[in-house]
Order: C-alpha cells, then structure tokens, then sequence
C-alpha cells in the first residue's frame, strides 16, 4: 500500500509518498480502507523527531481518519462496508490502517468523509479535557487558548453545548470566527494581555483553563485563574522551561494543573472515553449543534504543502489529507 513516509526527521521536504505493506489484522481490529486524514500539531513533532509514536504504535504519520471498513478480525463485531472514523495512536497518513473496533464511531449520515477526519482527535481530546480532567459545570467560566485551532474550535463548541461561559485567545484576525463558534469574550493575545482583559470581565477570574502554550502563558493562565480553578495543559507551543514565575497563586488560590496527551492512553482508558463521547456527543454532530471545521483539504500528493500550511497558523479548524 502507498503511505507517507520520512526520509529523515525534519522540514516538510523530508516527506514522501512510498510503498509498505499492509498492516495485519489483530483479532479485535479491523481494517480501515482510509479515504481523508486529518493533520495535528503533533504529527509536525514527530516529523522533527520531537514526538515519537507510543510503544508499538505505527511510526507512520496521522491520528485520526475517516474511510470504510473492509475487513474485521475473527472476533471484531464491526461490519465491513460501514463507513467510520477512527482515533489512532499512528498511521493515519495511508491508503490502509488497522485499528482496534472500538476506537471508531460510525460517520453521522450528514457528515462527508473529510469532515468526518477531523472530528476523532479534536473533538475527543476537548471532551476529555471538559469533562473528565476540568470537570466542568453549566455556567463555569471558561479560557480555550488558541480559539481557532483544531481542538480549540472543538473545545468552544462543546463548551458551549455545556452552557459555559467562554473566554478564547486568538489573533485578530480569527477573533470573528471564534465568536460564531459561541465564545462569549475573545482576546486578541497580540494586542493585550488576557489575564488583565479576564480580570477586567472577571474579577474572581476563570474556573477552567485549556491551554496549549506552556511556558510563555503559564504565569498570566495562574493570574486568570479563579480559586479552586483548574488547567489542564496540552501543548507546549510557547515553551517548555519556566523561570521566574511566581507560583505563589498555586498555594492561594488553591490551583489543580493536569497536563495530558491523549495519543499515550491505555487502549481501556481511550475506549470508555469514545464510548463517553458517543453517548452523549454523536448524535449532535445530526442535528448541526456540533460541526467539524475544515478549513482546507490538500490531496496526499501536496502532504509537504499541508504541513507548511498549518505551521503558518493561517488555518482555522482542520487541515485534511484526501487520500487517494
């Protein structure tokens, strides 16, 4: 099968269309005939050598993809021909990909398949994030940095599902998007300070706090915060070493910070999370109250283009692969 390879880690020149076989079926997998695949920041770490895929995962680039399955192991209970989304620990960028049953859901009927990759990684991991690490409650303040971005246009639709009251960064030029999305305050973090903005709304500052910066962010995410609050950490866009930071409001305030990666879980801790979503999720991306965001679809061949376009951070939503 054709998939998209490395020649060495590095620049986006170091990928390339070339031919490996196709992966075997495990009992419980089944074989997904990819037809779109989405990109996340993180296979642009691994293409630099910064992110290696989890013990036993395919090196092979992409963690989430949209096809139809054509083939299930001897004891998968998935149909073949039933057209699904997957969430993988790697190997999304390929014609083919085997994944464990239930680590798909079905294709909601109103979905197209390019939008259907990139609903797995995005939407699951603001899930995650919401529900599980923040938990969250209806009329909670909430900051979701990077607004735009694919987790973060995730992270706001579902925190408005949950009756948050949102609060996003973004640069000026996303801030109208964010704002569609239902962000209630968003902040242009080239032109102000967002703990002093938050402040300004919020005097006793935020609950919750999905960031994906790290470093750079970390001393005003602790002046946002509210008492009791929590933040969970998900990228380190911003840095990963900290210095002079006062870490006096982690005392006083009281502070829980969680950091998480979602590629790294345990198969049972990823399947009961989808299964969580499913349930209380799939059936709005029916009735249009959730939508996966696409901004642009590249054929594999321009895999290269891709991945420069979303390190430009022009993209708003996903960036999609139409595998051939």
């Amino acid at each position: 099968m054709k998939a998209v390879l490395l020649k060495a880690f590095g620049g986006s020149d170091q990928l390339y269309l070339g031919e490996i076989p196709r992966p075997e079926l495990s009992s419980q997998q089944v074989l997904i005939k990819v037809k779109a695949a989405a990109l996340n920041r993180a296979d642009i770490l691994q293409r630099k050598g910064l992110y290696p895929p989890p013990p036993g995962a395919s090196d092979i680039l992409g963690m989430e993809v949209a096809g139809e399955v054509i083939e299930a192991g001897s004891d998968a209970q998935e149909k073949v021909g039933k057209q699904v989304m997957a969430l993988l620990s790697g190997g999304g960028y390929a014609q083919y990909v085997a994944v464990h049953q239930n680590l798909t859901l079905p294709i909601p009927h109103n979905i197209s398949m390019q939008e259907a990759a990139g609903i797995m990684e995005a939407f699951i991991t603001g899930w995650q994030a919401l529900h599980w690490l923040l938990k969250i409650k209806p009329e909670q303040r909430m900051l979701i940095h990077a607004g735009a971005s694919g987790v973060g246009s995730a992270s706001i639709q579902l925190a408005k599902l949950s009756e948050l009251v949102i609060v996003t960064t973004a640069s000026s030029s996303k801030i109208a998007f964010c704002q569609q999305l239902g962000a209630d305050v968003c902040i242009d973090y080239r032109k102000e300070d967002f703990d002093q903005v938050i402040n300004r709304h919020y005097p006793d500052g935020v609950t919750a706090v999905i960031d994906f910066i790290g470093a750079s962010y970390f001393q005003k995410n602790l002046n946002a915060m509210a008492r009791d609050g929590r933040m969970v950490m998900l990228g380190l866009l911003g840095g990963s070493n900290l210095s002079g930071a006062n870490l006096a409001p982690v005392l006083f305030k009281r502070l829980t910070i969680v950091g998480s990666t979602l590629r790294s879980r345990s198969l049972d801790y990823r399947m009961a999370l989808i299964d969580d979503f499913s349930r209380h999720c799939h059936h709005h991306f029916m009735t249009g109250k959730l939508k996966p965001i696409i901004d642009r679809v590249f054929p594999w061949e321009q895999v290269a283009q891709a991945h420069d376009y979303l390190e430009s951070n022009q993209s708003r939503g996903k960036v999609i692969l139409s595998v051939a």
